[in-house]
């Protein structure tokens, strides 16, 4: 039988896509928390915003179940939680300079 780990909702929040998909998935599926779809679709919805391929369709997928007034609760988390958190903007790349 294979060992599998569930981890569980952390008082630490994620900063980029991969790790806010992680807090959509435990809370779509009720992994170490309670199924909050509201959480869910807010966690993917900034997961989306963050790079993330598959968020926009999970939170497509979950948003089938929820009701108007819960999709825009979420919505309304996830952009009060992006003021909150803003992405720091990566420096340009330097140009790769090749010796002749």
């Amino acid at each position: 039988m294979a060992l599998i780990e569930i981890a569980t909702v952390t008082s630490a929040e994620p900063q980029d896509g991969i790790g806010c998909f992680d807090l959509g998935m435990m809370y779509s599926a009720g992994a170490g928390t309670d199924i909050n779809l509201v959480e869910a679709h807010k966690w993917f919805n900034i997961a989306a915003m963050r790079g993330h391929r598959d968020a926009a369709a999970l939170r497509r997928e979950i948003a089938e179940q929820m009701s108007d007034s819960e999709i825009g609760c979420a919505q309304r988390a996830a952009r009060d939680w992006l003021k909150a958190h803003p992405q720091a903007i990566a420096p340009a790349p330097m140009p790769l300079r090749i010796a002749a």
